[in-house]
C-alpha cells in the first residue's frame, strides 16, 4: 500500500481505538485557546473587526499549518521513513474526529435516559442554541444534526485536503474550520468571523458534495435513496450556509427522520423518532466515512502504480 494509505488507514485505527485525548495540549484545543484570545470583539474598535478577522485568520492558519509542513519536509527530505509512519497518522488522526462525534451523540442519550437536564447539558456542548427549553426529541436533534453535519466538517473534508495536500491540507482545513465553529456567527461576533466564515464555506464547499454523494450511495444500498433524495430536493436549502443543509437533509430523508431546530427549520418527514433513528444516523455517518476511505486508498494505490514512484515503506538501508 502506498505511504499515504498506510497513514489513512493508520489513523483511522488510531481515532476507532482511543478517539480524542482530553487534553489542554491537543493541537485543536491550543488552536480553540489562541482563536478564543484574538476572537474577542470587544479587543478591537468596531470599524476594525473585519481587517482583524482577515489578518488573525491568515495568522492562525500558518501557525497551525507550519508544524504540520516542517514535519512533512523535513522527515520526507531526511528520508526517515520510520519515523513518518509512526508520528504522520497521530497528526492526521488530530485533524478530524469520528468517535469522538458519536461519543457525543451517546452522552445525550445516556443523559436523557437518566435525566431531562443531563441531556440538554450534554448536547449544550455540541451545538450553540439555547437547550433549556428544548423536549427530549429537540435534543436529540441537535445532537443529530450536528453528527450530519459534521461528517462533512469533522471528517470528510480533512480526509480530502489531506488527500489533495498532505498533511498540511488536513491542518489548514481543521484551523479554518475550528476559526468559523468559534466566531463565525451572526452576531455581536460576525464582522470578525465573517472572512472565517466565508473562509469555510469555500474550503467545504467540494468535501459536502462528496458526502453527499456518499452518503446516496449509501442509501441506496438499503433501498432509501429515493427517500433520501427528495428530502435533499425539498429541505436542503431549508438550513442556512451553502454546505450543511446537504448532509443533513439526505440523512433526514434516509433515516425517515426529522430535524427540529425551534424558529430555526424542520427538514425531513417524521417516519421515526430519534430515540429510534439515531442508530441509523451513526450507521450513516460510519457507512460514508467507510466509503470515503476505501475510495481515497484505492486512488493512492492507483497513482502509486501508475507512477512507478516506489516509497519505501521501511527504514533505508
Amino acid at each position: 500500500m502506498p505511504l499515504s494509505g498506510t497513514i489513512l488507514v493508520a489513523a483511522l485505527l488510531i481515532d476507532r481505538c482511543i478517539g480524542d485525548p482530553h487534553t489542554p495540549y491537543h493541537p485543536v484545543a491550543l488552536l480553540g485557546r489562541f482563536v478564543a484570545w484574538w476572537g474577542r470583539p470587544s479587543a478591537y474598535r468596531r470599524r476594525l473587526h473585519r481587517i482583524a478577522g482577515c489578518l488573525f485568520w491568515l495568522v492562525t492558519i500558518l501557525l497551525f499549518t507550519l508544524p504540520f509542513l516542517l514535519f512533512d519536509q523535513l522527515v520526507r527530505g531526511y528520508e526517515i521513513w520510520w519515523f513518518y509512519l509512526l508520528a504522520a497518522p497521530f497528526l492526521l488522526k488530530s485533524t478530524f474526529a469520528w468517535r469522538s462525534l458519536e461519543e457525543h451523540a451517546f452522552s445525550v442519550e445516556e443523559g436523557l435516559r437518566s435525566d431531562p437536564d443531563a441531556g440538554r447539558s450534554a448536547v449544550s456542548m455540541m451545538v450553540s442554541r439555547k437547550t433549556a427549553t428544548l423536549t427530549d426529541e429537540q435534543v436529540r436533534s441537535a445532537a443529530y444534526e450536528s453528527v450530519s453535519e459534521n461528517l462533512v466538517d469533522s471528517i470528510i473534508a480533512p480526509l480530502f485536503w489531506f488527500a489533495v495536500l498532505g498533511l498540511p491540507g488536513a491542518a489548514m482545513y481543521r484551523a479554518a474550520n475550528t476559526m468559523d465553529a468559534m466566531i463565525g456567527y451572526r452576531d455581536e461576533r460576525e464582522a470578525i468571523g465573517w472572512f472565517s466564515a466565508r473562509a469555510d464555506d469555500v474550503l467545504s464547499y467540494i468535501p459536502a458534495r462528496i458526502a453527499g454523494f456518499l452518503l446516496m450511495v449509501w442509501f441506496c444500498l438499503r433501498g432509501r435513496g429515493r427517500a433520501a433524495l427528495s428530502i435533499l430536493r425539498r429541505d436542503a436549502k431549508k438550513r442556512p450556509g451553502f454546505n450543511g443543509g446537504i448532509p443533513m437533509a439526505l440523512v433526514a430523508g434516509g433515516c425517515g427522520i426529522v430535524f427540529d431546530k425551534p424558529d430555526g427549520y424542520r427538514i425531513g418527514d417524521s417516519l421515526h423518532s430519534l430515540e429510534e433513528g439515531g442508530r441509523c444516523v451513526i450507521a450513516a455517518v460510519r457507512g460514508a466515512t467507510v466509503i470515503f476511505s476505501l475510495l481515497l486508498i484505492l486512488l493512492s494505490l492507483s497513482s502509486f502504480l501508475l507512477s512507478g514512484d516506489i516509497l519505501p515503506l521501511i527504514p533505508l538501508i
